[in-house]
């Protein structure tokens, strides 16, 4: 029976298939680390304590998720529009110089209450500029989307290095990096927000963009689901000659796409740049624009999965470092590999359990197939 043109529920979907993947991923890594002699089962106790079984572990996953629902967003909208923006890296750098250009020129200057949204909307419009050219250049000019956004990932990086090291570094420093921001331009961290209601936690890196990046969540929702626009996209990205027939205009979609999934990316900056360090610094997106692309397929590029896959990355980070300093057997690249093994299981093999599962389900209740 072809079970590819079965249609599930979502919550199958988005939900049980994804969590199949991630245990069949577990498993293997379990193998590995029972063939260098350490208990699996003592290996994710250590590992789910490091991430939730304290005030600062919690606070240090939700930091790390929030930066990969931010780029897991921002490659599930392109995802969308049948394309594979994998310039988020980049794009989140360059929401970073948007940032630290406005600060620079204005922290001394404006209040807090209009310094953080201007810094969020540079975040944004900086991120969505350096995904614009390569959207237009798909569009307009037939560039294929990957090419341009993996060499838009170089290009940031060059000019980043140059501009702190020539031009916004603070004077008189050797390291690259600019001076700190005023402390009006500092998005409130969490123990700080908490504080004003009269409550005490342990203090994090976590900050107000956690709440910006759900925020996000919703708002794509929306803009996919439930409005024109992200009609226009979904059904662009689905097939451009049926899009063309009811008038749209895919051009247009897929600049608007790129440039949305841009600013998404950008949207890195807020808590990296506003949250954290409070200067522009070398490397702060350390990888998340590219963990972004397995967190979307993971997700399968709705807002709920993304939340739940950013959360499971967010707690290999965390955990992953206390499972490296509790067991001296399992280095810092052995949990590199079981993050690799997720990635595996659920982007390549991604489908390999959906015909069991679709099987299953039939057991329940028939479904309808999807014609070709």
């Amino acid at each position: 029976m072809n079970t590819s043109n079965i249609e599930l529920p979502a919550w199958l979907e988005v939900v049980v298939i994804p969590i199949l993947n991630i245990i069949m991923a577990l498993f293997f890594a379990g193998l590995i680390m029972l063939a260098i002699g350490v208990n699996p089962f003592e290996a994710v106790r250590i590992m789910l304590n490091g991430a939730f079984g304290y005030q600062e572990g919690l606070g240090y996953t939700l930091y790390y998720t929030t930066n990969f629902i931010f780029t897991g967003l921002a490659v599930a909208v392109a995802f969308h529009a049948s394309l594979f923006n994998i310039g988020g890296e980049g794009q989140a750098y360059i929401g970073g110089l948007g940032v630290g250009l406005v600060f620079l020129a204005l922290d001394s200057v404006l209040p807090a209450l209009l310094l953080i949204p201007i810094g969020i909307a540079a975040a944004a419009i900086f991120g969505a500029a350096w995904a614009f050219i390569p959207g237009w250049l798909q569009a307009y000019r037939g560039s294929h989307v990957v090419i341009t956004t993996i060499m838009f990932n170089f290009i940031a990086s060059a000019l980043m290095v140059y501009l702190l090291v020539n031009v916004l570094i603070k004077p008189g420093q050797m390291s690259p990096e600019s001076r700190y921001f005023e402390e009006s331009s500092w998005l409130p961290q969490m123990h700080d927000a908490f504080a004003w209601f009269g409550l005490s936690i342990t203090k994090t890196p976590l900050n107000l963009s956690f709440v910006l990046a759900l925020i996000c969540c919703v708002l794509v929702w929306i803009y996919i689901w439930r409005t024109r626009w992200g009609y226009e996209l979904r059904t662009a990205g689905f097939s451009e000659s049926a899009a063309v027939y009811a008038g749209i205009k895919p051009r247009r979609v897929v600049v608007s796409a790129m440039c949305i999934s841009g600013a998404l990316a950008g949207m890195v900056a807020v808590n990296e740049i506003m949250g954290v360090h409070h200067r522009l610094i070398m490397n702060f997106p350390a990888g998340y624009g590219f963990t972004g692309i397995a967190v979307a397929l993971m997700g399968r590029n709705h807002p709920v999965g993304v939340i739940m896959a950013s959360l499971l990355f967010g707690v290999l980070y965390q955990g992953g470092a206390e499972l490296a300093f509790e067991i001296p057997k399992i280095t810092r690249e052995m949990v590199v590999a079981v993050q690799g093994l997720i990635i595996l299981f659920s982007g390549a093999l991604a489908l390999m359990l959906r015909p069991w599962v679709v099987r299953l389900y039939l057991m329940v209740r028939p479904v309808r197939e999807v014609s070709a």
